[in-house]
């Protein structure tokens, strides 16, 4: 590739965002270049246009994650059945590159590490496909975060249950997912509006986290189900305490652990014999290249081929490609709820 592409930049902290056309970069070792066809939005997307946070490394800036498309190129050390033209889900980003502006989803052409790039089947679209790179990524590692291997694989006689408080977000989705496919029986919390789809895609029950009596329902369901509930997957700010509220009352004697998808403040709540922890893959590079390949090229790319892995949530997809995007991430600061705003490109 030669060239230039276009690409949505981050000139300085606090913004605006502006369009350039950037040199297109030629893939390393071990690295992707993407052709985007379609890109989704991440709350994180729009604290970094805005704010800065979670902390941009180097300014220009190419933000983003979440992206679908063609592979335009591929480096000299990728051996897997990735080859130019085939259709894929990618997370690009540039996080885990030293802020590399090559690497960030709001742009034609980005580069993904080849460990994060997952073959889409022909019978799902590039929006669909699109919502799918953080989020997978992020439910997969909470997993792992406290403990749990993606290899994990209980049966209905080990009674095993998890909690997902936040069902309805586009993690809540893909937790849902995810423990269905450890074993879990799972019950979640969302709006009622969602709690026939979340069942679709592997939810035992359901509640309503506005409701008074939510914990005590939930208690009382798992006991009388017979399950043993001490795991939990907090997707959403302010879950924290009633997610505990429910452990106190079915983890028993045993040891309980909370994946905490959001930052963690400093003085959260807790819970005699109770791991919280952040959300985050291992900072070793080695380590978490290896759990990136788990999660997209092994979970991701055999639950899309089977059909196990439902994309969700369904896309919105706004219009204007790479020119709308400073007016899609507004539209997602105001709030959406069961969809994911995804661009075509």
């Amino acid at each position: 590739m030669t060239g230039t592409h276009r690409a949505v930049i981050l000139p300085q902290q606090g913004g605006p965002l502006s369009i350039e056309d950037r040199a297109t970069p030629e893939p390393g070792p071990n690295e992707i270049l993407i052709e985007v066809k379609a890109i989704a939005l991440n709350p994180v997307d729009y604290s970094q246009r805005d704010s800065g946070f979670p902390p941009v490394p180097s300014y220009p800036a190419v933000l983003g994650s979440d992206t679908s498309g063609l592979i335009a190129k591929v480096g000299s050390d990728v051996s897997t059945d990735l080859k130019p033209g085939s259709r894929v889900v990618a997370f690009a980003s540039s996080f885990y590159q030293n802020g590399s502006p090559d690497h960030g989803a709001f742009q034609k052409y980005a580069l993904a590490q080849s460990e994060g790039v997952a073959l889409l089947p022909d019978n799902i679209s590039f929006e669909e496909g699109a919502v799918l790179p953080l989020a997978v990524l992020t439910s997969l590692t909470a997993w792992t975060t406290i403990g749990i291997s993606l290899d994990t694989r209980y049966t209905p006689q080990d009674k095993q249950a998890v909690l997902i408080w936040g069902g309805a977000s586009s993690v809540g989705m893909l937790a849902i997912q995810s423990a269905k496919s450890l074993g879990f029986t799972v019950y979640a919390t969302a709006s009622p509006k969602h709690h026939e789809y979340l069942k679709k895609l592997g939810a035992h029950a359901v509640f309503d986290y506005k409701s008074s009596d939510v914990v005590s329902r939930l208690v009382e369901t798992v006991k009388s189900d017979g399950v043993r509930l001490h795991t939990a997957h907090c997707v959403v700010e302010g879950g924290l305490q009633p997610t505990l509220d429910v452990l106190r009352e079915t983890k028993g004697d045993v040891a309980a652990k909370v994946a905490h998808a959001p930052v963690l403040p400093a003085e959260h709540p807790i819970l005699d014999n109770t791991e919280i922890k952040f959300v985050f893959p291992s900072m070793d590079p080695v380590e978490r290249s290896k759990h990136i390949h788990r999660c997209f090229q092994i979970w991701l790319r055999g639950g899309l081929e089977s059909g196990s892995v439902v994309p969700s949530p369904p896309p919105q997809t706004e219009q204007g490609g790479l020119e709308g995007l400073n007016q899609a991430l507004d539209k997602l600061r105001s709030g959406v709820s069961g969809s994911k705003i995804v661009l075509s490109i």
